[in-house]
């Protein structure tokens, strides 16, 4: 297949592979984050083609453990952003479907998936961060155990600590501003 022309079954790919990633809450949350920079929605389109390419120019179909580990290695490289749940592997298995779909040319989930896909840019992905779980930031104090320095004790410069001057504010409500040096008592 020569690159100036595409087969119907390659857009079809295309469109659904958009579709589904841009359904994926883990990348949802780290394009509009801009974990990937200011081109964070860019990527993900561009990860969508290096997919498709994957699949058309590979002499042996690319399996769903190939595509998982393609998808895990993108999120870390380009969003910084390392899965601990398995969607990775569920997105994978929608890949190999997508494929098999575009293949038989079978339209109708493809637009299902870009319905899903438009219903769900018009709404803002919730967010919920875990902090480390108990006993994680033990790892590297344990280390260094034995090795514990204690931190400096500061010297008194013989200068006494100034207060700072309490804030000035007009009637107006703005807040007087005074340059350094200046007395203001």
């Amino acid at each position: 297949m020569s690159s100036s022309q595409v087969s119907p079954s390659s857009i079809l790919f295309a469109r659904g592979l958009i579709a589904r990633l841009s359904t994926w809450p883990a990348l949802r949350v780290a394009v509009d984050q801009g974990w990937g920079g200011p081109e964070s929605a860019e990527k993900r389109t561009w990860l969508a083609s290096v997919i498709v390419d994957t699949f058309e120019e590979e002499d042996t179909l690319p399996d769903a453990p190939y595509v998982e580990t393609m998808l895990l290695q993108v999120l870390d490289d380009e969003f910084d952003l390392v899965l601990e749940d398995d969607s990775a592997e569920q997105i994978a298995k929608d890949v190999m479907q997508l494929w098999a779909a575009a293949q038989a040319n079978n339209t109708a989930i493809i637009i299902e998936l870009e319905e899903k896909a438009e219903k769900l840019s018009k709404k803002k992905v919730e967010v919920q961060i875990q902090g480390p779980e108990e006993g994680d930031d033990e790892d590297w104090e344990s280390e260094s155990e034995g090795d514990e320095e204690e931190a400096p004790t500061l010297l008194d410069s013989g200068r006494t600590q100034r207060q700072k001057p309490e804030v000035e504010v007009d009637e107006d409500g703005f807040t007087t501003v005074k340059g350094k040096g200046q007395n203001h008592k």
